[in-house]
C-alpha cells in the first residue's frame, strides 16, 4: 500500500476548514509524517492514520505552524502506551533544544541534505529550499523493481526455482542455451513523491522533483500577491505550476493555502492560475487521500 493523506493544508493560520501543515505517507505498513502542525495527532485520529504506528517524522523547518503539534503528538503517544514504539524525528539541529519532554521512545537526528532514511524498497532524502534558515523539502523514492516477462521466460524453459536462481546468478543455461536475466525481465520504475515544505520557487525543487509521480508544493499566494510571496519566501500557485512543468512531474497538488483564500470562488481562481501552466493540478483539502 502506498498512500498519502493530507492532515493539514492551511498556511500559517488554521481555518474552520483547514488545519496547519502535516502530510502522512503510508508505505507497506510504515507511516511517515511530513511536518506536524498544532493538532496533528487529532487529525491523525480523525482521518484514521495510525499515530501509534508512526515510524518517523520529518520537519521541514522550525516555524511554529510546522512543528508545534510535535508536543501533543509525543504526549499522546506517551499517555496511550506504557512502551510506545520508537519514533525517529528528523529536524534542524535547534529542534532538540525546543523539545520539552525527551521520552526514551523519541529519537532525534539532524536534517541534512541527502539521504536520511532507508528501508527495504525505498528511501527518504532531503534537499535545501529557500525559506527560513535550515529549511528542507523531502523526496520519498521507491526503488526500481525487476519484473519477469513470464510468458517469454516460460517459453524459454524457466520454471519453479529457476526464477529465483536466475535473479541470483544473472543467467542460466537451459536446454543448451544461455538465458540472461535481462532477456526475460523489464524494469518497473519506483514511485516518487516530493514534498517542498515552505519555499520560494527554486531550481533545487525542479532537480529534486524530476519525473516525480507527485509533487506536493506550497502555494501560499495568488499571482496578484507575487511580490508579497517573494518578500516572505513563499510561492504563488502559478509559480508552483511552473516548477511542476519544468520538473516533468505527473501530478501537482497545492497546499499551505493562505486563510485569505477561503471561499470556493477564491480557491477556483487559485487553481485556474496553476492549471493555466500545469493542467494536472489540484488544491489539497484536509482528509484527502491519494493512492499511488
Amino acid at each position: 500500500m502506498f498512500s498519502i493523506t493530507f492532515l493539514g493544508t492551511a498556511g500559517s493560520m488554521p481555518t474552520p476548514e483547514r488545519n496547519v501543515p502535516a502530510v502522512a505517507i503510508k508505505y507497506e505498513g510504515k507511516i511517515f509524517l511530513f511536518d506536524c502542525g498544532e493538532g496533528t495527532q487529532r487529525q491523525m485520529m480523525k482521518y484514521k492514520v495510525g499515530y501509534g504506528s508512526l515510524d518517523a517524522v520529518f520537519l521541514s523547518h522550525l516555524h511554529l505552524d510546522h512543528f508545534l503539534g510535535v508536543y501533543g503528538l509525543i504526549e499522546t503517544l506517551h499517555l496511550t502506551s506504557p512502551n510506545p514504539k520508537p519514533v525517529l524525528f528528523f529536524a534542524p539541529k535547534q529542534f532538540e533544544q525546543l523539545l520539552i519532554n525527551k521520552y526514551p521512545f523519541v529519537r532525534i537526528e539532524e536534517t541534512k541534505k541527502g539521504e536520511l532514511f532507508r528501508a527495504k524498497g525505498f528511501s527518504i532524502s532531503a534537499f535545501p529550499v529557500k525559506h527560513s534558515q535550515n529549511s528542507y523539502g523531502f523526496v520519498f523514492e521507491e526503488e526500481e523493481k525487476i519484473k519477469f516477462d513470464e510468458k517469454k521466460a516460460k517459453s524459454l524453459g524457466l520454471k519453479g526455482k529457476m526464477f529465483s536462481e536466475i535473479q541470483t546468478k544473472g543467467s542460466l543455461t537451459i536446454n543448451g542455451k544461455k538465458i540472461k536475466l535481462e532477456d526475460i525481465t523489464w524494469i518497473k520504475p519506483g514511485r516518487k513523491v516530493v514534498y517542498t515544505g515552505d519555499t520560494a520557487p527554486i531550481s533545487e525543487t525542479v532537480k529534486a522533483a524530476k519525473d516525480a509521480d507527485l509533487l506536493i508544493h506550497e502555494a501560499t499566494f495568488s499571482e496578484e500577491k507575487k511580490e508579497e510571496a517573494k518578500e516572505r519566501f513563499h510561492s504563488t500557485a502559478m509559480q508552483a505550476a511552473e516548477i511542476a512543468k519544468k520538473a516533468n512531474v505527473k501530478k501537482l497538488i497545492l497546499t499551505h493555502i493562505s486563510s485569505r483564500y477561503s471561499s470556493q470562488e477564491e480557491l477556483k481562481k487559485l487553481l485556474e492560475e496553476a492549471r493555466s501552466i500545469f493542467p494536472n493540478c489540484e488544491i489539497a483539502f484536509d482528509g484527502q487521500q491519494i493512492s499511488l
